[in-house]
């Protein structure tokens, strides 16, 4: 009875997984990789290019309010950098404002900071600002018709820029020294204009070192 039960359940084992056998040790087939897809679309395009667009320039017109107000603004830093003692900064705040009063013909004005700001580049041992500031105070005497005097500050100017080397500034004072030279007399002299209400104490003085 034994042998009987163990045939009947090994014929019924073997049913169940009759397929162990089928093809066992052969090579699976693997198709091959697909290829990916390529996307082209771009070179379709057309190749990016730059306008050429020429910026016209933009000329702001300087108008009394724009002076007043700018010049407000200036002052305000000049007075704030003597506060504070930074001397070299008042320098050029006070030659931003000469040259802003030589383009009205402020003359006095332009001068009497054109001073100031030497006095302190001489202090601070800045030569090139100090030849700079020569040659502004040289074209507003020069414009009074005072040549006398626009001389020796040229050729303190000069001076300066042979001392120390400095070639550049050396030319720019050549260069001024001939047209003085050569329209000493073509020059008309401006007229001068004071400010109404031109208030020099508002800018402490430079404190010697």
């Amino acid at each position: 009875m034994r042998y009987f039960l163990f045939i009947i359940l090994c014929s019924v084992g073997f049913n169940a997984s009759a397929q162990w056998y089928y093809k066992p040790f052969n090579k699976r087939i693997r198709s091959p990789q697909m290829a990916y897809a390529h996307n082209n679309s771009i070179k379709r395009l057309p190749a990016p290019s730059i306008a050429k667009v020429k910026i016209q320039p933009i000329t702001l017109e300087r108008t009394p309010y724009m002076l007043a107000m700018i010049e407000e603004s200036v002052m305000r830093t000049a007075q704030h950098n003597m506060r504070f003692h930074v001397y070299n900064a008042a320098s050029y705040n006070f030659s931003d404002l000469a040259q802003m009063y030589m383009k009205q013909n402020r003359l006095a004005e332009a001068k009497w900071f054109l001073l100031q700001s030497i006095t302190i580049s001489r202090q601070q041992n800045d030569d090139r600002h100090t030849i700079a500031n020569l040659l502004d105070l040289a074209a507003v005497k020069a414009d009074y018709g005072d040549y006398a005097q626009a001389k020796q500050d040229l050729a303190e100017a000069r001076q300066l820029a042979v001392s120390h080397g400095l070639t550049y500034d050396l030319a720019i004072v050549e260069k001024k020294t001939r047209y003085l030279q050569d329209n000493k007399f073509k020059i008309p002299h401006s007229e001068t204009r004071f400010a109404e209400t031109a208030d020099a104490g508002t800018i402490a003085k430079p404190v010697n070192k």
